[in-house]
Formats: structure tokens, C-alpha cells, sequence
């Protein structure tokens, strides 16, 4: 997870293989999803929708360092919501 000014953004990486198997962001045209609590929410739900189609259901949240309050919360409640394990 990464979060800037302008955009949030979320991965799922395989360690071991050293691929991205979902992402998404607040810059996705297809989300629609502003740089808000409500559009971190958004973004969450779909890396847990994406990395479900990819045959992934728990992960490990790495926040990148930034407190767990705001955006970086309700992305990881907008990805359990969808059934993605921390």
C-alpha cells in the first residue's frame, strides 16, 4: 500500500515469484474512485474482488509505514468487507 497527495494505491504480490497479481488505485478509470476515505474504501474492495479471481483470499497488510487511521483503514476494511484475509 502506498499513498500520496493525489492517489492511494494497492498491490498483491507473490514473494516468491516476485509478481503483482492485483492492483488497483484511486487512478483506475474503471473505479472511479477520488483520493477520499469513501475512494480508499473502493480501492480496497476491488483488490479484494481482483486478487479473489486470481485465486488469493489472505494476505499480509503492509502499510508502508503510514499510521492506520483514515484512508490506509478504510482500504483495509473496504478489502475485508470483500473477504480478504489480513
Amino acid at each position: 500500500m502506498f499513498r500520496s497527495n493525489k492517489h492511494i494505491y494497492v498491490q498483491v504480490i507473490d514473494d516468491l515469484a516476485g509478481k503483482t497479481i492485483a492492483s488497483a488505485s484511486t487512478g483506475d478509470a474503471d473505479l472511479g474512485a477520488a483520493n477520499t476515505v469513501e475512494g480508499a474504501a473502493k480501492v480496497g474492495a476491488a483488490v479484494a474482488e481482483r486478487a479473489a479471481a486470481a485465486g488469493v483470499s489472505a494476505v499480509v497488510f503492509d502499510r508502508g509505514g503510514f499510521k492506520f487511521h483514515g484512508k490506509v483503514k478504510a482500504l483495509a476494511d473496504g478489502a475485508r468487507e470483500k473477504g480478504l484475509q489480513f
